[in-house]
């Protein structure tokens, strides 16, 4: 199931955050161990639009979708990603309306958007078809994710997940709290009321949600609140915490 189908339906979709191994076999891996999309960082990883090009393959080989959030909201960064054959795109602080049509017009080609044409390369396998017809199929196949994690982002929910363009929303905890003057305070009213209206908008508007757990049970319990793209913990957090487990075990395990 492609990305795009995935958006567009509220069932569970259990994925994973990369933001250390770019390496060949990394979608097969996910796909293994039965996860249903990945979650590819620029934004805090220092990954290259160089390794993107490589990663999306990767990925494309092992049929797993993959969600790229690039480093920042510049156009030519998202229409970059796009190029490199990225169908799902998180831009960074989405805050309003204004911005968010900014992503949607740097993701999709005309009459959806602004993006500037590029055919025959990456994005659509380096095949040649009618003009139209092949920005259409790549409008049709592109999903535009809006990260929420600023207070005013969690203000304007409602507006932008309304946006037509926009497949879904994104909480971003962390950020979320630290623009509420809270930092790491999730139990804190303050953040749960944000939160709260940030499901709110996706449900009003039958929007894909997602966000990042640090656990089964978060991810259990966030699904029952209405996230829907559950994105279990990362590369890094996974190898780390299960050596550590597995380490402690054996050593306590001889003694």
């Amino acid at each position: 199931m492609g990305l795009k189908a995935l958006a567009s339906s509220r069932e569970l979709k259990v994925g994973n955050f990369v933001v250390e191994f770019a390496t060949p076999g990394i979608g097969h891996i996910l796909k293994a161990a039965g996860l249903d999309f990945a979650f590819f960082d620029l934004e805090h990883s220092g990954f290259s639009f160089e390794t993107l090009k490589s990663v999306v393959r990767y990925f494309e080989a092992a049929q797993l979708p993959v969600i790229v959030r690039v480093p920042a909201q510049e156009p030519d960064m998202l229409a970059r990603a796009c190029d490199m054959g990225a169908e799902g795109l998180i831009a960074p602080m989405i805050s309003n309306v204004r911005q968010a049509q900014a992503m949607v017009d740097a993701v999709k080609y005309f009459p959806a958007g602004k993006r500037g044409v590029g055919l025959q390369m990456a994005h659509d396998n380096y095949s040649a078809a009618p003009v139209a017809a092949a920005l259409s199929a790549a409008n049709d196949r592109t999903v535009v994710i809006c990260l929420i994690e600023t207070a005013e982002g969690a203000e304007n929910a409602d507006a932008i997940a309304a946006l037509p363009g926009v497949d879904g929303l994104w909480i971003g905890h962390f950020d979320l709290s630290v623009s509420r003057g809270i930092p790491g305070e999730f139990a804190n009213p303050v953040f749960t009321a944000a939160v709260d209206r940030i499901i709110a908008a996706a449900r009003k508007h039958n929007k894909a949600l997602g966000r990042l757990v640090p656990s089964v049970e978060q991810g259990i319990s966030f699904y029952r609140q209405g996230f829907d793209f559950i994105c279990y913990s990362g590369d890094i957090w996974v190898l780390r915490d299960g050596l550590a487990a597995a380490g402690k075990a054996i050593r306590e395990g001889v003694r």
